[in-house]
């Protein structure tokens, strides 16, 4: 039985990920789930949310705003439409982010479009200030 399980997490512009980890949990856009070594075959969508992943009693986040996670018994595909490590967050870029798609909101009255827009907007920058806290 294999030990460890392959991440490969990446998006349209790079390879962001690539490593052997113990454990991975990704927002599933059902409820989060998680994966060890010698997983099922699974297909899952990913919703905008913060995907954790341990190696030894280190756990690294990575801020989504969606995708695909492909699961097999030896690895974890991760296909994002965005991605960014918590470590490469500017909190206060999302503090600002986070403000702007609030004032946005409030502002809204009947176009759903715009309202869809700015919630969407919201919830990026809410997931990218907890994954860089």
């Amino acid at each position: 039985m294999a030990s460890t399980i392959k991440l490969e997490l990446v998006t349209p512009e790079r390879m962001l990920v690539s490593e052997d980890v113990d454990e991975v949990i990704a927002p599933g856009y059902e409820g989060e789930f998680g994966v060890l070594p010698e997983h099922k075959y699974y297909l899952a969508i990913l919703s905008i949310g913060v995907l954790r992943y341990r190696k030894g009693n280190e756990v690294k986040k990575i801020s989504l705003g969606g995708g695909f996670a492909e699961v097999e018994p030896e690895r974890v595909v991760v296909m994002a439409d965005v991605a960014e490590r918590a470590e490469d967050i500017d909190i206060e870029r999302a503090r600002r982010a986070h403000d702007r798609a609030e004032a946005a909101l409030k502002e809204i009255t009947l176009d759903e479009d715009t309202y869809l827009k700015a919630h969407a907007a919201l919830r990026r920058a809410i997931i990218r200030m907890a994954a860089a806290e």
